[in-house]
């Protein structure tokens, strides 16, 4: 099914990306309420650099504070690629037991894991390096993470702690075919190749998830060539475009800019400026400017230094600098700074 998509909707790239905007909360904040907070982290938000997640809340959602990373109902662990993510916490199974392998080695590997996990904390918080030394493990420890057993809390600055939860009860694959469905909502129209690389798992068990979605698929050829959405957003793919944000500031690995290969040129088809944002090492964040990216962003304590890869008019500068000043950045004693590079 997967590898041999029909084409019935025609989409542009006009409309590919005002349809991520729209459904990843990118033009308009959402008032903060916990429902908010969940579509926001929709199809989770990474966080491996330090407070990424809150960053991109931030951009999604109004009134978010240093703190609104630690709301009660969202959750921190090794989710897609054994990358660190938050999630609704009702979720947790999604980004965790949907990833679990199910190649027989592979998942004993995974369930030994937890096994040794349980055995070294009975229900205590350790960091990863306490326990990873006691066990004699290094990051191996993370394979547990697919059984839906392990929590992690990374403040950003120390190792990160882990614990045991109990597992969902639910099947590995119901919860492969939903975190399948988050997948194909915030980053349609898409492939099962591209869920595969995405969540971090093989392409024999992201094709079957597509497969088991197929009576809610639509075939859509794109800019990116063959691809599915699900059907129930055909008519929100269909709409016209609303008016984008004037700013906002993604933070490295935000969802909007979390893609490969093709979907990279779809989004910055310019090469050059594809090297500056996916760059070979840690990645900048991204300006978006009125629903294209314009260039890239770094921050060091107080100061941001601005790439921009074209002139901007003093009113877009101006509107950068005040989304700037307007991050959530914890612990800061002074406003930030924007530097603009030559």
């Amino acid at each position: 099914m997967a590898g041999s998509v029909r084409s019935q909707l025609r989409v542009t790239r006009k409309q590919i990306l005002a349809f991520r905007r729209r459904v990843g909360a990118l033009d308009a904040r959402l008032p903060k309420s916990t429902k908010s907070l969940r579509h926001a982290a929709w199809a989770g938000l990474q966080d491996s650099m330090p407070r990424a997640a809150l960053l991109s809340l931030h951009a999604r959602v109004e009134g978010v504070e240093p703190s609104t990373w630690e709301h009660p109902s969202l959750a921190q662990l090794w989710g897609p690629r054994y990358q660190v993510y938050v999630v609704p916490k009702r979720d947790f199974a999604l980004f965790s037991l949907a990833r679990l392998p199910e190649d027989g080695k592979s998942r004993l590997r995974a369930e030994q894991m937890a096994k040794k996990l349980r055995a070294h904390l009975r229900g205590r918080r350790l960091t990863d390096r306490e326990t990873g030394s006691a066990l004699g493990i290094g990051n191996e420890l993370r394979y547990a993470t697919t059984t839906g057993t392990i929590a992690i809390r990374w403040g950003g600055a120390r190792a990160p702690e882990l614990w045991t939860v109990p597992a969902a009860e639910i099947d590995p694959a119901d919860a492969r075919r939903e975190l399948a469905r988050r997948y194909l909502h915030v980053f349609g129209p898409a492939t099962a190749d591209g869920f595969a690389r995405w969540a971090g798992i093989s392409r024999r068990s992201a094709a079957d998830a597509f497969a088991s979605l197929e009576g809610s698929l639509l075939p859509v050829r794109s800019p990116l060539d063959d691809a599915w959405l699900l059907a129930e957003d055909e008519s929100a793919i269909r709409e016209a475009a609303e008016t984008p944000a004037p700013v906002r500031l993604l933070p490295s690995g935000d969802a909007y800019f979390l893609l490969w290969g093709a979907d990279r040129e779809m989004l910055v088809p310019r090469r050059d400026q594809r090297e500056r944002l996916w760059t070979s090492r840690v990645w900048p964040g991204a300006v978006l400017v009125e629903g294209e990216i314009r260039g890239t962003w770094r921050r060091a304590q107080h100061k941001m230094q601005i790439d921009a890869w074209a002139r901007l008019s003093r009113e877009r500068r101006e509107a950068i600098e005040a989304e700037a000043r307007a991050l959530p950045i914890p612990s800061r004693d002074r406003p930030i700074e924007v530097v603009w590079e030559a």
